[in-house]
């Protein structure tokens, strides 16, 4: 569906230094990850939304966003596609969609998890009733990680934070 806005949001994407060039481009991007990720349960990017301090210029937001989302995504491995919302002055945001699959040195896209068979004390594989070999889900990144969300979620705050107090704002979040 498509939303008519009296202003446009700002938009941009940032890539890490191994992704290939096409990957700069929303269409190709997002058609190439839908590509790859074929299953019927596949997630195809992770999104989250921040708001963005209004004690600051909109030059000063978006450079304080584009650092803070290339230090903890982008130089991860992660894709980056950014649009910065100004529809209302008391209520600038930015929402950020983040590909769930690295990219390897070669520009090639990387994989997300791995299974690991799960063996006796042989070194043999084990079997359910059903006669299915026992495996588990070895993710190879840690982006999904409860962890890894708190951690991104201070690292905006303290980023926030040094702006503010470098502005001798007392405002804090």
């Amino acid at each position: 569906y498509f939303y008519a806005r009296s202003v446009m949001p700002e938009s941009f994407i940032l890539t890490p230094k191994n992704a290939p060039e096409w990957a700069s481009d929303r269409e190709k991007l997002w058609n190439e990850v839908e590509r790859k990720d074929r299953r019927a349960n596949s997630r195809y990017a992770k999104e989250f939304n921040v708001a963005l301090p209004v004690e600051l210029s909109e030059d000063e937001q978006k450079e304080l966003l584009t650092k803070y989302v290339q230090e903890n995504f982008v130089d991860d491995g992660m894709v980056a596609d950014v649009a910065i919302h100004r529809d209302h002055p008391d209520n600038p945001h930015a929402h950020v969609m983040l590909t769930n699959r690295p990219f390897n040195p070669d520009g090639t896209w990387g994989i997300k998890s791995r299974k690991e068979y799960i063996l006796d004390e042989k070194g043999n594989k084990t079997y359910t009733k059903s006669g299915y070999a026992r495996n588990r889900k070895i993710w190879l990144t840690d982006w999904d990680k409860k962890e890894k969300i708190t951690e991104w979620r201070h690292n905006w705050a303290t980023a926030v934070n040094q702006v503010l107090e470098a502005k001798n704002l007392p405002d804090r979040i």
